[in-house]
């Protein structure tokens, strides 16, 4: 059995049982129970200028390729996003072509996309309440030109400028009654945001809450959900239970989306998520098995990825697409560890280590020698002494993680 070669914070390093991966099986019907939608990455060219500051230069057969890899699991895919890098090295113009090339590719499969709608192509200038209308109305008309279905991002132009409550009904209710298509919320935290303080008018939940609800309820015909992503689940939970029958609430909480997704008396969350990136075919195993009753199954396949997700998010969390590019590479979906502004260098090699190590555990290493061979020439490259490990003691089973 092969090992893996972990690095401590303090340089030591030691080694674990390289596990095998779970059981997992590409569905062979559209999923039924639940929607789930893995909010897709970009890769860059390998020898591009991927270094801050400078025009994403995609690999558009990698980046498509990735995304037909996520609807053969039966999930949709979420694009234009934060995991994109967008605002983070994805630049306007890249944006705009990865929403038209990833339409076309979704068109060709019959696979679910939804993309992002922003204000985030006028730059970072102060703007009027009537020109960030303008300017979501102009992202989303093109939108729905390709096809794809819209999310409506939270702006940062809005945030800035917005008075209150009454100025983002204004500005939504604007922005959704020029809408031909369903359109999905979003509301997106300061752990991943700092500049989205106080969106929707208030700083206390429940009250922001309130009005984001008040807008729905003004669109009732054309808000298809909302996508909540504030780490918080009886906030997404209280929300939850007040939305109208026509809209569905899909978790963004990449802390707490197994209980989420499995729900409660009351109903449940579906899924729009990073870390289903990461872990398509893992999250498509665990719907499969709800989509049988088997909660149980659920539990077993997708609990375990929770403590991965959560160490991929930890604070600075708007870092964590390091952590989902980390783990494309690891499972063969890139030949390089690298991101559009230089953003693979936004983690430590002792956190990279505690997330091979995690995915180890939790069985989401696809091919897990690939993995560790790849994880191994990286440790090589920056300095450190596989061989040099102490062996740790054997492992539990993985049968005994998941239980």
């Amino acid at each position: 059995m092969s090992h893996l070669t972990l690095l401590a914070a303090d340089g030591s390093t030691r080694t674990t049982e390289l596990r095998e991966t779970v059981a997992t099986a590409r569905p062979s019907a559209p999923l039924r129970s639940r929607v789930a939608y893995a909010a897709a990455h970009v890769v860059p060219k390998t020898a591009s200028e991927t270094v801050p500051g400078h025009p994403a230069d995609i690999d558009w057969d990698a980046t498509l390729a990735f995304r037909h890899e996520v609807w053969s699991w039966g999930l949709g895919v979420a694009d234009a996003m934060d995991t994109a890098q967008r605002n983070m090295g994805l630049d306007a113009a890249a944006t705009r072509e990865l929403i038209g090339r990833s339409a076309t590719e979704a068109a060709s499969v019959n696979g679910s996309l939804v993309v992002g709608v922003n204000t985030d192509h006028i730059g970072d200038e102060v703007i009027s309440l009537p020109a960030v209308i303008d300017a979501y109305r102009e992202q989303l008309a093109f939108v729905e030109q390709t096809g794809a279905g819209a999310v409506l991002m939270a702006s940062r132009h809005l945030a800035r400028v917005a008075d209150g409550p009454d100025d983002y009904r204004r500005v939504y209710n604007a922005v959704l009654g020029s809408a031909t298509t369903p359109v999905v919320l979003h509301w997106l935290g300061t752990a991943f945001d700092p500049h989205l303080a106080g969106y929707f008018g208030s700083n206390d939940q429940a009250e922001a809450a309130g009005t984001m609800l008040a807008i729905i309820a003004d669109n009732v015909d054309v808000v298809a959900g909302v996508k909540m992503s504030l780490l918080d689940a009886d906030a997404e939970i209280a929300v939850r239970r007040r939305l109208p029958d026509s809209a569905r609430m899909f978790t963004g909480d990449d802390f707490n989306y197994v209980s989420l997704i499995e729900g409660d008396e009351h109903g449940y969350s579906d899924a729009l998520l990073g870390a289903f990136a990461a872990l398509a075919p893992l999250a498509s195993t665990a719907i499969q098995a709800l989509d049988a009753g088997d909660t149980a199954a659920y539990r077993r396949v997708l609990g375990p990825t929770e403590e991965l997700s959560r160490h991929i998010f930890a604070a600075p969390t708007f870092y964590y697409k390091t952590g989902i590019a980390f783990m494309s590479w690891l499972n063969g979906h890139q030949s390089a560890f690298r991101m559009v502004g230089g953003l693979h260098a936004a983690r430590s090699l002792p956190h990279l280590s505690r997330t091979v190590e995690l995915a180890n555990a939790a069985g989401a290493l696809t091919d897990p020698e690939l993995a560790a061979a790849r994880w191994h020439a990286l440790l090589s490259v920056n300095g450190v002494d596989a061989s040099r490990a102490t062996i740790a003691p054997r492992a539990s089973t993985l049968s005994e993680v998941v239980a």
